[in-house]
């Protein structure tokens, strides 16, 4: 008697088990329900043909009924929604567009729901130009919306892998695009660093980034719906993406017995059973076993679904095939860059109290000296044991091969050895003889062995600066164009040479740009009796994990980001000049080209110094470098130098283009950013000020104007010294050590704001009550409120290293968002200023 078999959902994990089932039993009834109109659809394609890079409609339809019955004898009901499951009876009850309800026997059922798009139920959210994107209608409503009725503006809210798809989509195929997020990052797979590099790639293709931000509510105003959140800001456009998450689709089991894990998945075993006899499910419904650390998870992602829909039919015909767990591999296109990660990142390993080690590794996609060599970032995490726990890597190529090795090291429980002995495939167009694998290998084999200590970029908020000297090895015009700050230059090819001036009673702390340089420091210094750490990845790290969001400014007067005039020329803009094209196309005499691609920092920065000098004054210069850092790097430099910035632009291969005319003396601003043919020399748009006093008035007047110089679009930094310290401390005791002086101290100085006292007439306190009453009554933010705007407007707290040694106030004392620095670093910020304030 042949076995009959219902399968709920004709996506991914149903539509794999189906074509499995019938391939190891010809003879078995087989009834697949979707209560879509189609089936065995390219979900993950989706905003792809919304941003017009497929073409053909019919692409995204990898099977229809027809064909699976044709092929497969499956019998497909589409438009039929299964509402109810009976296990006691082994039935289900279907709601049919053709045949009304009717119930339906099984002798095995395989589940393969999916999940549904969070709609979460704020004020507004009914408006229909919010758009979810979970399968073809609502796919087809998104284009409707972009091509017919030619909208301009989209909001995209969410920053998991649809919403920065649908952002990149939608951007490019014209619109101004607004990315909002909860959290302070995209992309939860990724690590903050990491995701960093795909977040600037958004935004330096014109995605605005809002993160940290709660929505609110909508309101549909004039043609466009405005979206408020809670921090007060407020975007309007013609829709809104939303794409916060997914849940569980599973609210037609909860009479059926089921059982449930705590976010609404459906539980199972290893061979994808669940606890009611002869009920199989898969996909993203279902709760699995994370490979690497063996608790339980859920992963949506396409991969693991359709496994999973192939080894429940091996269990229904009785193969008794496990599902070993997933580790969640992934990647996404994010304009030129790509990302991808397997495994666990440091967010879950320090979740589930699991000690691990990193490294990080930035070597070129394939052989430097052949052309086309990009740079790319691995960063790998491993145990004391040296087995791998995870990787994520960024770059324009070579990316998706080199996580797959590594994700494949990880099925198999390798090592990091594992990686260093990996025979790669390898010639200079692919690779290079040690392939970007076997590098992040080695880094992790000198971790564990001992040959090296290391520590990341987050290490340095914690460093001891008494015990401690911070030490960039990499070379003069390196450290000039940007450095860590309170680091003592001395280039490795002179260590050994000036070893007296390091304190051996201290740790030495090295780095340089990716890390190698600071490794070689590290050995010398080691094998000459030094204790050391070296930066891993270098500077380049460093740079990565200290990158903030929001180029783009925001309109805080109006809690409205740009208007649509800015947008109509940004627009005008971009569409003036064809895509890609190549900056020695326009009419302008070239005295001397620099091909500096496959070079890593700082190679094209010296190369094009040499070729510069060689150069009369007024002659021009085009360079092109593969190095993502040039970017920012020729732009530092022009100002150092004393030379003209034509232009410089990113292209979609990942490579960089420079116009630079010799002399000059100014820097002309890039036409990426603004009108390239102005000859106006650019002044210091910051604003500093340094903060002595400890009064309420004085605090309050310098967090005023703070303020008003960060919401004119202003950088400003503010240096905390002395008593001024007192603005910046916390309210509440912190239990420090501390000698008796800072004891004494910290008991006679005002504990924070809200202990502050007036400069004139503070009247035993009453002065301070005083002001603060009138201000509250005439609607004037507080001080403290006007703290916590300065901050969320990007205004830099600075507090003197010197003057919390000399007060006794340690780090922790501090409000959060606070940076210590000295007076190097104060000097340097003054310098970028065109306002200096003593108060």
């Amino acid at each position: 008697m042949s076995k009959k078999v219902l399968i709920v959902g004709g996506v991914a994990g149903g539509a794999s088990a189906a074509a499995r089932l019938r391939r190891l039993d010809e003879d078995a009834q087989i009834v697949m329900f979707e209560r879509d109109s189609y089936i065995s659809f390219a979900n993950c394609g989706l905003p792809y043909y919304i941003g017009d890079h497929i073409k053909d409609r019919s692409k995204l339809l990898v099977q229809t009924p027809e064909a699976m019955y044709k092929r497969f004898n499956i019998d497909v009901r589409i438009e039929s929604e299964v509402i109810a499951v009976n296990p006691d009876n082994k039935t289900v009850t279907v709601r049919s567009k053709a045949k009304g309800e009717y119930e339906e026997s099984y002798d095995a059922l395989i589940l393969s729901p999916g999940a549904k798009p969070i709609r979460p139920n704020l004020p507004g959210i009914q408006s229909t130009r919010i758009h979810t994107l979970r399968n073809i209608p609502d796919t087809d409503r998104i284009k409707a919306r972009v091509t017919e009725e030619n909208v301009k503006s989209a909001v995209v809210i969410g920053g998991g892998f649809i919403g920065v798809e649908m952002a990149e989509n939608l951007r490019d195929i014209g619109l101004d695009v607004t990315l909002i997020e909860g959290g302070p990052q995209i992309l939860a797979p990724f690590d903050s660093e990491m995701s960093s590099v795909l977040a600037k790639e958004l935004e330096d293709h014109g995605v605005r980034l809002l993160f940290s931000q709660m929505v609110q509510s909508f309101e549909e105003l004039n043609g466009e719906i405005e979206t408020r959140m809670a921090s007060g800001l407020s975007v309007k456009s013609e829709m809104v993406i939303l794409a916060i998450g997914v849940s569980p689709d599973t609210s037609f089991l909860k009479d059926s017995g089921m059982e449930f894990g705590p976010r609404g998945h459906i539980l199972i075993n290893e061979y994808m059973e669940t606890n009611l006899k002869d009920i199989y499910a898969v996909g993203d419904a279902v709760e699995v076993t994370d490979f690497v650390n063996g608790t339980k998870t859920a992963i949506p992602l396409a991969g693991p679904a359709n496994k999973q829909g192939r080894i429940a039919a091996d269990n229904v015909s009785g193969l008794r095939t496990p599902f070993k767990g997933s580790q969640g591999t992934s990647i996404i296109k994010v304009f030129g860059l790509t990302g991808a990660a397997t495994g666990n990142n440091e967010k879950t390993l320090q979740r589930l109290g699991l000690p691990y080690h990193v490294t990080y590794v930035h070597p070129n996609s394939h052989a430097a000296y052949y052309p086309g060599a990009t740079p790319l970032t691995i960063k790998l995490l491993f145990n004391d044991e040296g087995t791998v726990l995870g990787a994520q890597a960024v770059g324009f190529d070579g990316v998706d091969k080199r996580i797959d090795d590594i994700a494949t090291t990880i099925r198999f429980r390798g090592t990091v050895s594992d990686l260093t002995e990996l025979e790669l495939a390898y010639a200079p167009p692919y690779s290079s003889a040690k392939d970007p694998v076997n590098m992040a290998g080695y880094t992790a084999e000198n971790v564990l062995s001992g040959r090296t200590s290391v520590f990341v970029p987050k290490d340095l908020e914690s460093r001891d600066l008494a015990a401690t000297i911070l030490v960039d090895v990499r070379s003069e015009i390196e450290h000039a164009n940007g450095h860590i700050p309170d680091s003592l230059l001395i280039p490795v090819d002179d260590l050994r040479s000036r070893l007296g001036e390091l304190d051996r009673e201290k740790e030495i702390w090295v780095y340089c740009q990716v890390g190698l340089r600071g490794y070689t420091a590290s050995r010398i210094l080691q094998q000459k009796g030094y204790k050391v750490k070296n930066l891993t990845g270098g500077y380049k790290t460093y740079v990565m994990a200290n990158y903030k969001p929001g180029t783009r400014k925001i309109n805080d007067s109006e809690g409205i980001l740009s208007t649509q005039a800015q947008i109509a020329a940004a627009t005008e803009a971009k569409e003036a000049q064809p895509a890609n094209v190549a900056l020695e196309d326009q009419d302008l005499r070239i005295d001397a080209r620099l091909d500096a691609c496959g070079l890593c920092c700082p190679g094209p920065l010296i190369q094009l110094k040499i070729k510069m000098e060689g150069l009369k004054d007024g002659e021009v210069m085009h360079v092109i470098a593969s190095d993502p850092g040039f970017y920012e790097d020729v732009q530092a430099w022009v100002k150092m130098s004393k030379n003209q910035l034509l232009d410089v632009k990113k292209n979609g291969d990942g490579m960089i283009e420079a116009l630079l005319r010799k002399g000059a003396g100014q820097e002309v601003i890039p036409s990426s950013t603004s009108n390239a043919a102005t000859s106006d020399v650019k002044k210091p748009e910051g604003s500093s000020m340094v903060v002595f006093s400890g009064d309420l008035d004085k605090a309050i007047a310098s967090f005023i104007i703070a303020n008003g110089a960060a919401a004119s679009g202003k950088k400003v930094t503010m240096f905390f010294t002395f008593w001024g310290l007192n603005v910046i401390r916390r309210p509440d005791k912190v239990q420090v050590n501390k000698s008796m002086i800072g004891r004494m101290f910290g008991a006679m100085m005002p504990r924070g704001s809200r202990k502050l006292s007036m400069s004139k007439m503070n009247m035993m306190g009453i002065g301070a009550k005083m002001i603060r009453g009138v201000m509250k009554n005439s609607n004037i933010s507080s001080l403290e409120e006007l703290m916590q705007t300065a901050l969320d407007q990007g205004v830099e707290i600075v507090a003197c290293q010197m003057s919390m040694d000399v007060m006794g106030i340690t780090r922790e004392e501090l409000i959060d968002g606070v940076k210590i620095g000295g007076v190097g670093y104060y000097l340097g910020k003054a310098d970028e200023s065109g306002i200096n304030l003593f108060i």
